[in-house]
């Protein structure tokens, strides 16, 4: 899901994602194949998909949106994205998704 990449000296994690454009609300979606997807409102017109991904993940990373970067895919919806300045595990929590409660643990049958 989320690699460390870099010089050492330097954090940087690459993740790839799965973008579905012309969503009803920017969020995140679950998997899609196994990759994170992110539903995007904007359209993949003139980049603003691209955009509007790099600002969300920002966002969601407590992170400056020129901490995150499309090093792969900018022209489809599988897309690799470093990011700077944060670890693996941030990476791991920020794809939780927020406001939904933890599914029940499964009850053993005695």
């Amino acid at each position: 899901m989320a690699r460390s990449v870099g010089a050492p000296g330097r954090t940087a994690v690459r993740i790839e994602v799965y973008i579905q454009p012309r969503a009803a609300m920017t969020e995140l979606a679950g998997l899609h194949d196994g990759i994170v997807k992110i539903r995007i409102a904007a359209p993949a017109v003139e980049n603003a998909a691209n955009r509007a991904l790099i600002d969300f993940v920002a966002r969601r990373l407590g992170v400056a949106k020129r901490a995150v970067r499309i090093v792969g895919g900018s022209a489809g919806r599988r897309k690799i994205l470093e990011l700077d300045g944060v670890t693996a595990d941030q990476v791991k929590a920020m794809l939780e998704p927020r406001g939904r409660p933890a599914p029940p643990a499964p009850r053993s049958r005695v």
